[in-house]
């Protein structure tokens, strides 16, 4: 492992520790409103998926730096790498959005892919389907008589 690595790996479980332990001022003035409670396993997800970002985002650097100081960068490789560190940023970003709205109070779940949402929010963020209330259904039009068509008056004409 490389020593960017091991660094990228402590900084990580140092992030994790000071979430977990609250911060010095936090005792002197308490919070007016317990936080919401959070999935574990949702916050599990978030964690290895933060230390995974991490990781990556090192090794691409160092991919970076050691192919430049010898002078061969290949941009088919820092892309691919680039490529998934992008892929777990997405990823990591959605878990911390379903995260943020379980510390807030979701409006509901869409009906299409059942993914909360906040309020005010017209379009799911998940499948991107409208959240306003469906249109209701236009009144059936009345039934109207069939009209009949009348024969044009003739003129006759007698010989």
């Amino acid at each position: 492992m490389s020593r960017i690595t091991d660094l990228a790996r402590k900084q990580a479980g140092r992030l994790r520790r000071e979430e977990k332990s609250p911060a010095p001022d936090a005792k002197a003035t308490p919070p007016i409103e317990p936080p919401k409670q959070e999935t574990p396993q949702l916050v599990g997800q978030r964690d290895r998926l933060l230390e995974k970002f991490t990781v990556m985002q090192s090794d691409l650097g160092g991919a970076f730096y050691e192919m430049a100081i010898r002078d061969h960068v290949r941009l088919d490789v820092l892309t691919r790498k680039a490529a998934e560190l992008q892929r777990v940023d997405a990823e990591l970003t959605a878990v911390e959005r379903l995260l943020e709205i379980e510390r807030s109070d979701a409006a509901g779940h869409c009906p299409s892919c059942g993914s909360p949402f906040r309020h005010g929010v017209r379009f799911c963020d998940q499948c991107g389907s409208s959240l306003a209330a469906p249109p209701a259904e236009p009144a059936a039009p009345s039934p109207t008589p069939p009209v009949v068509p009348t024969p044009a008056p003739t003129t006759e004409t007698t010989p």
